[in-house]
């Protein structure tokens, strides 16, 4: 078999570890939609109610304090206390989630991934201007087949991210602001503008498909070089799961359709213009994951139907994995 079946235990954890995520993350995100602060304060003898925007102390008025106003202010106290608390509790939950899973040695992401994933969860960059693409999708895979995909390496010491928003808006996060609250020392790689790196060495790569180039706002950065086969991998239906990172915490992985992702692999592996160095691992990953869900993953159909969507370059080597795939 092209997977080895995770242990009830194992596929328990995966399950809990799930849920706790969607809890922490669903209390964050309410708390950071939250203002900052909110603040009484008096001026010329007068009550005001302001607003505090940010760390440093910035505020807004909301007006001349009055029975309404004080009546919003002792909601949002009450709420905000109320947050506070069940994002402590989620987050230990969370936490006890990630120990177990780590201890079960379960299929885990790298840490400055996983803050990486996290920081574009909570700002809801990930899944609605971006997906992960690189070596690390292979974890989502792992535990959508529900097992350890063998033959399949999934060492790396970088992170692959492809955007995927249509149109630029002005008013949604950047990923430049979300690498920036992960780390400060993120800076763009002169030599390779599409990669930023931070003190730790660790790299970050930004790729996009041509037809997603536009849905990048001018000042965001690092830009990516546009490559004509990412367009297939915004094909099929993308993989969404959340798993352990090495840190004990989790993180969500978007990641895209296991089966464009595997001919793509083995279309690289063929490329000229690739590393060679890379190419055997490019190739051991699309058997692979083309075998995992071949076995594994049946709601992922590899039939007549999925063969005749695909464009010519991808089916001679569909062909060729068809004409020696494994027995199910």
């Amino acid at each position: 078999m092209a997977v080895e079946p995770f242990s009830d235990e194992q596929a328990r954890v995966i399950v809990n570890l799930e849920q706790a995520y969607q809890v922490w993350m669903e209390t964050l995100r309410t708390l950071n939609d939250m203002p900052y602060n909110m603040r009484i304060k008096e001026v010329s003898g007068r009550e005001y109610l302001y607003e505090v925007t940010d760390r440093l102390g910035s505020m807004k008025s909301k007006g001349p304090l009055d029975a309404e106003k004080q009546a919003d202010f002792d909601q949002y106290k009450v709420e905000k206390a109320d947050l506070k608390e069940r994002l402590a509790q989620s987050k230990a939950t969370l936490k006890e989630q990630g120990s177990l899973y780590r201890a079960l040695r379960l299929p885990i992401l790298p840490t400055e991934a996983g803050k990486i994933l996290r920081e574009a969860d909570r700002m809801r960059f990930l899944g609605e201007q971006a997906m992960v693409v690189g070596t690390n999708a292979l974890l989502a895979y792992a535990l959508e087949a529900n097992g350890f995909i063998r033959d399949a390496p999934d060492t790396t010491m970088d992170f692959d991210m492809a955007l995927t928003a249509i149109e630029a808006d002005d008013e949604r996060p950047t990923l430049w602001k979300v690498l920036k609250e992960v780390d400060m020392t993120y800076s763009v790689n002169a030599e390779r503008p599409f990669q930023a790196r931070n003190a730790k060495a660790y790299e970050v790569e930004i790729l996009s498909a041509p037809s997603r180039l536009g849905g990048q706002t001018a000042r965001d950065k690092p830009r990516p070089v546009p490559l004509p086969e990412q367009e297939w991998l915004l094909n099929g239906r993308q993989i969404d799961r959340v798993v352990g990172v090495r840190d004990g915490e989790a993180a969500r992985l978007v990641v895209p359709d296991p089966r464009w992702f595997a001919l793509q692999k083995l279309w690289m592996a063929e490329k000229p213009q690739r590393n060679p160095q890379k190419k055997p691992k490019d190739r051991k990953q699309g058997i692979a994951i083309l075998n995992a869900v071949w076995q594994s993953m049946p709601h992922y159909a590899l039939d007549e139907a999925f063969q005749e969507e695909l464009p010519d370059e991808l089916k001679p080597h569909f062909e060729l994995w068809d004409g020696q795939k494994p027995e199910r």
